[in-house]
């Protein structure tokens, strides 16, 4: 018989982590791309990444302006910002100075590391994150333009740790330096991320908002831990300690949906995963999402996604994404 994959497998609720797991489920994965060194009058256009980034201030200040944002930010020593990648962007000392194209800078810039001016005034690492082409829209569709994280902000200090380290590594060129900046830009990215969840501010309807409600992500927790319980939205009321109205209006309003469309589409995301890896039997996978056979679960799977579950396997394409092939300048700091 075959094993579940690990995103299919349930897990007692103590353990779910929704934002673990929507990470896992879309293959999240973090890769430094370059620093930038620079000083004097400097300004530096990037284009449109095209995936998200995050961006560091190692040393200095400097500002950043968006295509799109009528202010530019402000970013200090210890601030780190993320990109959805939506729009290109200028990093600059002074925004009316001449700007340098990001791709003469960093195309074969020696050791990833673009210098302008006399290079001692400002230092700042860049890196992005790739995922699998189907769940992208999970953090694409929820993010904003630009994510700031200031060096006063309670996640920073974590974030200044981190980027400490990534210098480190950086500079030594030790065994496994690969490796080790990956996993700490990965922790770059999940730190920033976590800012974002916490802001004072409401965040948009969507599902980073719900994992971050006291009252919504105990119920979301469920959900993951046994996504083929037939959950009754009694039950999960039941479980935060709300009446059904309430609860049901209060998940609507930060997630953007109803709690049983949220089970159902998040059933469907572990279903396109579990199809696009290709291992798992249709049938078997009906039933670990908890559908009672083969032809409901292709009914739900064809109406939610829009095509029959074996049609969806037979024209699904990992995507390959490693970017040790490969040098991205427009993705560097």
């Amino acid at each position: 018989m075959l094993a579940n994959p690990v995103y299919l497998r349930h897990r007692p609720e103590m353990l779910s982590d929704p934002l673990s797991d929507a990470l896992d489920l879309v293959n999240a994965r973090c890769a430094m791309s370059g620093s930038l060194l620079a000083g004097g009058r400097w300004a530096v256009q990037f284009p449109a990444p095209g995936r998200i980034k995050f961006n560091a201030v190692v040393k200095g200040e400097c500002f950043l302006a968006l295509d799109g944002l009528e202010r530019p930010i402000r970013l200090e020593a210890g601030d780190a910002v993320l990109l959805n990648g939506r729009h290109s962007f200028v990093l600059a000392s002074d925004l009316s100075a001449d700007r340098l194209q990001a791709i003469d800078l960093f195309t074969n810039a020696p050791d990833l590391v673009a210098r302008v001016g006399s290079c001692e005034e400002y230092h700042a690492i860049g890196g992005h994150v790739s995922f699998d082409a189907t769940g992208i829209d999970l953090l694409f569709d929820v993010l904003p333009p630009v994510v700031h994280v200031r060096a006063s902000a309670p996640e920073a200090a974590a974030i200044g740790w981190l980027l400490s380290q990534l210098v480190s590594e950086m500079a030594a060129s030790r065994p496994g330096t690969v490796t080790a900046t990956s996993q700490l830009a990965q922790l770059v990215f999940l730190q920033v991320l976590r800012a974002h969840i916490a802001a004072s501010e409401p965040l948009p309807a969507g599902w980073l908002r719900a994992i971050g409600d006291e009252k919504i992500a105990p119920a979301i927790r469920l959900m993951h831990a046994e996504p083929a319980r037939s959950w009754q939205l009694g039950e999960l009321a039941k479980a935060v300690g709300m009446s059904r109205t309430t609860f049901a209006e209060r998940f609507k309003t930060v997630s953007g949906m109803a709690p049983l469309a949220y089970l159902a589409d998040w059933r469907m995301r572990l279903a396109r995963r579990a199809l696009q890896d290709g291992a798992t039997p249709v049938s078997a996978l009906a039933a670990s999402l908890g559908y009672g056979s083969e032809s409901a679960f292709s009914n739900a799977f064809k109406r939610l996604v829009g095509v029959a579950p074996r049609r969806y396997r037979a024209s699904a394409q990992p995507v390959a994404d490693n970017p040790g092939e490969h040098r991205e300048f427009d993705e560097a700091a």
